[in-house]
Formats: C-alpha cells, sequence, structure tokens
C-alpha cells in the first residue's frame, strides 16, 4: 500500500501513515525499513498492513521520496 506520514511522536517511537480513502494507520519505528528518526511529515510511504491487537497497523515501511 502507499501513503504519506501524517504525524509522528518521534520521542514515543511511532506515527501514523494517510492513505487515500482510507483511515490513517498506526505505526511503530520498529517496524520501518528506513531510520525511524530522519522520516518527516509528507513523507510518501510503500507499507503492509497487519493485524494487531489493537487493530490494523503498518509494516514494513519505506520510504519511496529518498
Amino acid at each position: 500500500m502507499k501513503g504519506t506520514i501524517k504525524k509522528l511522536m518521534q520521542q514515543k517511537g511511532f506515527g501514523f501513515i494517510q492513505r487515500k480513502d482510507e483511515e490513517d494507520i498506526y505505526f511503530h519505528w520498529t517496524k520501518t525499513d528506513n531510520d525511524f528518526f530522519y522520516l518527516k511529515v509528507g513523507d510518501s510511504v510503500e507499507f503492509d498492513v497487519v493485524d494487531s491487537k489493537t487493530g490494523p497497523q503498518a509494516v514494513n515501511v519505506t520510504v519511496t521520496d529518498i
């Protein structure tokens, strides 16, 4: 899937990705393929979606506009 980094909580290690025509999706820094601390709001990303205890979560998050 594709989306855009919408919000980052870098000190807490998570963020949210905005998806076209779908709800925003949560991701944790341990599920990124790039260095989480270099991510910026507005970066285009690709990712997979898995089910977690709290709902859908993005994994294998990779920046596509490097």
